[in-house]
């Protein structure tokens, strides 16, 4: 049997461009309703999330078993861990994770200190798992030696020193892109809360062009459609589009809005007996 292929990374070093939704509500129900939505992506949070490694095998079970009106399009999982930490890492590895989307990574030793903790030695120091859920529980003969053909590595710049880092980063064999986090990168920028301030806005349009020209692909959360258009033109790959959290609080907070509105002008208008 051999290493599942990791259909997320090979569209990225393929240059197809890649449309996600952010997920931060951290239940396996949710998991497979947005897996099966039709993206090509999910990313499945526990940076900002009480998710836990145990809780995060449940949801990706979930994205496995979501079953997309178009059933030959099926959405792949990206999982960030909290941190860019060795044992984390290990362990939603050996849970079955096979794309990672590393935060606060600021320099070429931190993104080279990821890329070793994703490979077994002797390039890296991952542990030997023994037959964990990666391997289909031993049933993957070769997982060791072919493991890493299969993992995404994914880094997130979102400070000006890490900008400034950038080509030292993008320098690190086994980085396939870069996420460039926009709400973080405004408040180190002296913008907090305002990605959408020309001085960000033209950070973002630089990284953007420069993860490409390296031959890396670039990526972004930016829930305003017109400047995710505007990021892919620039040459993103890996765009998140949709935040499951905001879908829902926002809806309820329309419905709940259009009906009690209408309610109280109905009473405003009643005539009284």
């Amino acid at each position: 049997m051999p290493v599942l292929p990791n259909h997320f990374k090979r569209a990225l070093a393929a240059g197809v461009p890649q449309i996600g939704l952010w997920s931060t509500l951290p239940d396996p129900y949710v998991s497979e309703i947005v897996a099966g939505a039709g993206f090509d992506w999910v990313l499945l949070d526990t940076e900002h999330t009480p998710t836990d490694v145990p809780h995060m095998l449940h949801q990706l079970q979930a994205v496995s078993a979501a079953v997309p009106a178009d059933a030959a399009r099926r959405t792949s999982a990206v999982v960030r861990p909290d941190w860019n930490d060795t044992v984390l890492i290990k362990r939603y590895l050996d849970i079955g994770a096979q794309s990672l989307l590393l935060p606060f990574v600021q320099d070429a030793e931190q993104a080279q200190a990821a890329v070793r903790a994703t490979r077994y030695a002797p390039a890296g120091v991952r542990g030997m798992g023994g037959s964990m859920r990666a391997s289909n529980f031993g049933r993957i003969g070769d997982y060791v030696k072919r493991a890493q053909d299969e993992l995404c590595l994914l880094v997130q710049v979102e400070t000006g020193e890490a900008l400034e880092q950038l080509d030292a980063i993008l320098s690190v064999e086994g980085i396939d892109g870069v996420f460039i986090g926009p709400a973080d990168l405004s408040a180190s920028l002296g913008h907090p809360g305002d990605p959408g301030h020309p001085t960000v806005k033209r950070a973002i349009d630089d990284a953007i062009r420069r993860i490409r020209g390296r031959h890396k692909a670039p990526g972004i959360l930016m829930l305003d459609d017109a400047r995710a258009r505007e990021c892919l033109d620039l040459g993103a790959l890996f765009v998140a589009v949709a935040m499951d959290l905001q879908i829902l609080a926002r809806g309820a907070e329309a419905a709940a809005s259009r009906f009690r509105d209408g309610a109280q002008t109905t009473r405003a208008v009643r005539p009284a007996y």
